[in-house]
């Protein structure tokens, strides 16, 4: 993670994305490692309350609610938040946030699904409670490096001590790249959240759905992102922009992991 310590984006910098489309990291389909390790979360539960982190407009968000649970996410993009709601076909109401100035919360019209649209930081259990389940498909990885002990420090507060927490991340050569997504190790997470939690390794998803832990691939700076994402290549980045640069060798490897809080 070294060589993207210092990156650093700003909020204004998501909303841009989102305002111009540059929306790559959503998948119009239910993730498939939820799909594959969601009895391990649920673990038998009925009517979990999930929180999603930086949400976008999930498509899994829905998928959960209509088995049952309960979702609340946080995400800093009306546009986002409005889109899922109008792509699922839901109604919804929009209403300030009292303990957050200037957020507003948009929540389904039957109450399964309330997204905050606010700085993820001021967020808190006071505002919403805690959990049962956390999906993080694409937060951790999304957040500045520099804020990752603050952003594990605020996921603790919000679970349950049932709470079973299921991470997706990616790892390639960071000095080829700069993110995001940012490189996030087993080791890295295991720093933030290991001496607080059990660990359980997930079921493993490789670029392309390879058995092999690595993927390497030659790209010519002649690809464009299209035809990279075409070619699954970068499936798991926001941005095909170093391939513009020159020939180079990436390595791809996509895992998760199962944490669950420790009872008190």
């Amino acid at each position: 993670m070294s060589a993207q310590a210092n990156r650093v984006m700003a909020l204004s910098e998501w909303e841009d994305r989102w305002n111009e489309g540059k929306t790559g990291f959503h998948r119009p389909e239910v993730h498939n490692l939820l799909e594959n390790n969601l009895d391990k979360v649920i673990c038998g539960r009925k009517e979990v309350r999930f929180f999603f982190p930086l949400c976008g407009k999930a498509v899994d968000m829905k998928w959960l609610a209509d088995m049952g649970h309960t979702v609340v996410g946080v995400e800093i993009s009306e546009k986002g938040i409005k889109q899922f709601f109008a792509e699922q076909n839901l109604a919804f109401n929009e209403e300030p946030v009292a303990a957050i100035p200037g957020a507003n919360v948009f929540k389904s019209a039957d109450g399964k699904i309330s997204i905050y649209q606010c700085d993820l930081y001021k967020f808190s259990s006071a505002v919403a409670g805690k959990f049962g389940g956390i999906w993080d498909r694409g937060a951790l990885v999304a957040i500045n490096p520099c804020d990752r002990q603050k952003y594990a420090t605020l996921l603790m507060s919000l679970m349950n001590n049932d709470c079973r927490y299921l991470l997706d991340t990616v790892e390639y050569n960071s000095e080829l790249y700069k993110g995001p997504p940012f490189v996030v190790s087993e080791e890295d997470v295991k720093n933030e959240f290991g001496h607080r939690g059990r660990w359980a390794r997930g079921d493993k998803l490789y670029v392309q759905l390879s058995h092999t832990r690595h993927v390497r691939k030659r790209l010519r700076p002649e690809q464009s992102g299209q035809q990279a994402r075409r070619r699954k290549l970068t499936q798991h980045a926001y941005n095909c922009s170093l391939l513009a640069t020159s020939t180079c060798s990436l390595s791809f490897s996509i895992f998760t992991i199962l944490c669950q809080k420790p009872q008190a």
